[in-house]
């Protein structure tokens, strides 16, 4: 029996000894467990962070809505432009998924019902579906409102597969009447329901239109101030500033946008309570310098001529009007331009803002800008009776009429000249004084170059010539001739209405330049640029001249026709005509620069009006000085003299 015992210890020995591949194997084994170990980790540890954004990323929604734009008030507070509200009937589509899965199982059993063998894809049995629940709401909409409305299939699909978190819009703009009835006969929770917005309006119409300006549908929202970078973003549309003022001071107008971070479900659907939220901000308020009641006069005295005015107040250069007509009402801008209200605009020749970019030759009123070169040159004194007016005068081969209707203004000393505005002595004058120095006092009073004032576009096509720019620009000499069309504000010079009022309201100080402003600031400082220069005796001649403009030269009407006549007001002024090519032919454009009260000036006027027949008797005394009355009639009833204006 002895042998079986030593051979079970023999098998014992041989279990509990070393066995290579039991070790590799634990080895394999542990190795297995380590590198399941540090998988978990990494994605639970490194990536945990990856994945959670990738969950939030596709649970979570942000909602954009833009703040309100802020207000546009005039010099005395009242709102020129300022936001209404607008009233749409929108569907909130999210909270439809029963009736659009009940509809879908009843379109489906239909077709199946009716034995078609070409029964529609599951998608093409959804979109049915959508537009038939749809289409049921649109149907009480019209049934309260009287609408015959529809819905548009494209439209509904785009806006579900885009923007299913926003109010889909099933009627735009409510009349007021379809708004009440709609408020008292919605259920208060139906998915229906009267949404609020805002939308630009405009007072005073198409008061200031060209200044003012207006706004379009701003698709771009900037998102990267608000939380949630990286979510899947809808954005509710807004306004972005166009033109005039709104696109000038968009920054300062535009709302601050608020935000909504929405938890939804895989099928896209909010489920609520929003995770964040913040209200949207109203943009700040713009104060300009315009008095509405001066745009209003000045736009109504024009009429329906094509023509621009404009008033700016001497001292600080604020401009309290600036009208140019045509004009067109901006409220037709509000929700959208309309295809038939842009072909309006156009058909009138109403877009351009002829103040600030209609350029023109200034006729007569560059009279006062050569009589200042004259004097300073030393090339006339006061006294000067430089020429004998019968009618016209030989410039080299070339014959200059006076055109001023009569023709014999016989000797004139300066004042007269200016009054009378004869042709013949600044014919005479311009070539004693030579272009190249009337020249050079029009750009010391910066005629030649934009204003600066703070709108969008302004022109940079004015232009004083002189021998060198004929030269660089047609390469050809100047000859006298060119003198003598300079010297009566002719030729090539070109000038806008804004910067003439510029200039009437700097000789008004006895300053070189002034620059523009659109914003009101009751402290602002008086504007003071360089003197330009002339002795008081000087000064006095041209003024004299002025203000024999308006008592008994070619604005007279200011004086002698009760209708124009502004009691206690002694007006410096000067008329002007110049010859301008339209499409129809060769007309004249009347000119009339002012600034009053004459001991103390306070307001500048510019006019400008377009003749519209070639060879009619178009003048700017008769034309223009009426309007410039009208708007220095209502700035003195407002501020009688003596009593210094806001």
């Amino acid at each position: 029996m002895a042998a079986p015992s030593e051979r079970s210890g023999s098998l014992v020995e041989s279990k509990t000894g070393f066995d290579p591949r039991l070790v590799a194997f634990h080895g394999l084994v542990a190795l297995m467990l380590l590198v399941l170990g540090g998988g978990l980790a990494y994605q639970q540890i490194i990536k945990g962070s990856i994945h959670h954004e990738q969950e939030r990323q596709q649970n979570e929604r942000r909602v954009i809505v833009p703040g309100p734009r802020g207000n546009i008030l005039d010099r005395e507070g009242r709102k020129l432009v300022e936001n209404r509200s607008r009233f749409a009937v929108v569907l909130y589509l999210d909270e439809l998924r029963p009736d659009f899965r009940k509809a879908y199982v009843t379109i489906r059993a239909a077709y199946k019902a009716a034995g078609d063998q070409d029964l529609p894809t599951s998608s093409q049995i959804e979109r049915l579906a959508h537009v038939s629940v749809v289409e049921q709401y649109m149907d009480q909409v019209n049934g309260i409102t009287g609408r015959t409305g529809s819905v548009d299939a494209a439209a509904l699909q785009h806006h579900l597969e885009r923007q299913l978190l926003l109010p889909y819009t099933l009627v735009d703009d409510l009349k007021p009447e379809e708004f009440a009835k709609l408020i008292e006969r919605l259920p208060v929770n139906s998915p229906l329901q009267v949404y609020t917005s805002n939308t630009r309006s405009y007072p005073y119409g198409d008061a200031a239109a060209h200044v003012l300006g207006y706004v379009g549908v701003n698709e771009s929202e900037d998102d990267e101030d608000f939380p949630g970078e990286g979510l899947t973003t809808l954005k509710m549309k807004g306004t972005v500033g166009r033109d005039g003022l709104e696109k000038e001071f968009d920054s300062t107008l535009q709302g601050e946008a608020g935000y909504t971070i929405l938890r939804v479900d895989p099928a896209g659907y909010k489920v609520n309570p929003p995770i964040e939220h913040k209200l949207p901000v109203q943009g700040r308020t713009l104060s300009t310098s315009l008095d509405i009641d001066l745009e209003q006069v000045a736009e109504d005295a024009i009429g329906d001529e094509t023509g621009t005015a404009v008033a700016m107040d001497v001292r600080t250069g604020e401009v309290l009007a600036m009208a140019s007509r045509p004009s067109y009402d901006l409220n037709v801008f509000s929700p959208r331009l309309t295809v038939a209200a842009a072909a309006d605009i156009e058909a009138r020749k109403a877009w351009p803002d002829n103040a600030l970019n209609g350029v023109y030759s200034p006729g007569s009123t560059f009279k006062i800008c050569v009589s200042t070169a004259a004097l300073l040159s030393g090339a006339i004194t006061p006294e000067d009776e430089p020429a004998d007016c019968d009618g016209y005068m030989m410039v080299g081969n070339r014959r200059f009429g006076c055109d001023n209707g009569l023709g014999h203004h016989g000797v004139l000393k300066l004042p007269e000249a200016i009054a009378h505005s004869c042709d013949i002595f600044f014919y005479t004058v311009g070539l004693r004084t030579t272009a190249e120095v009337i020249a050079l006092q029009a750009k010391k009073f910066r005629l030649d170059r934009p204003t600066g004032i703070e709108l969008p576009g302004e022109t940079h096509r004015m232009l004083i010539p002189d021998p060198v720019w004929k030269r660089l620009k047609r390469d050809e000499s100047w000859n006298p001739g060119d003198t003598a069309n300079m010297s009566i504000g002719q030729g090539d010079v070109q000038v806008t209405p804004l910067v003439m009022c510029c200039f009437a309201a700097s000789f008004a100080r006895g300053e070189l330049w002034t620059r523009p402003t659109l914003l009101h600031d009751p402290k602002r400082p008086a504007q003071h640029t360089g003197p330009i220069g002339l002795s008081a005796y000087q000064r006095s001649a041209i003024l004299k001249g002025m203000e024999g403009c308006t008592t008994e030269g070619t604005a007279s009407v200011l004086t002698t026709v009760k209708t124009y006549r502004i009691p206690g007001v002694r007006i410096a002024g000067k008329t002007g005509t110049a010859q301008v090519v339209r499409p129809w032919g060769r007309v004249d454009e009347a000119w009339f620069i002012c600034f009053a009260p004459l001991e103390n000036p306070e307001i500048a006027v510019s006019v400008a009006v377009d003749g519209t027949k070639p060879g009619e008797n178009f003048g700017g005394g008769l034309e223009a000085a009426p309007i410039a009355s009208a708007i220095l009639k209502k700035y003195f009833e407002k501020h009688p003299v003596g009593v210094a204006a806001n």
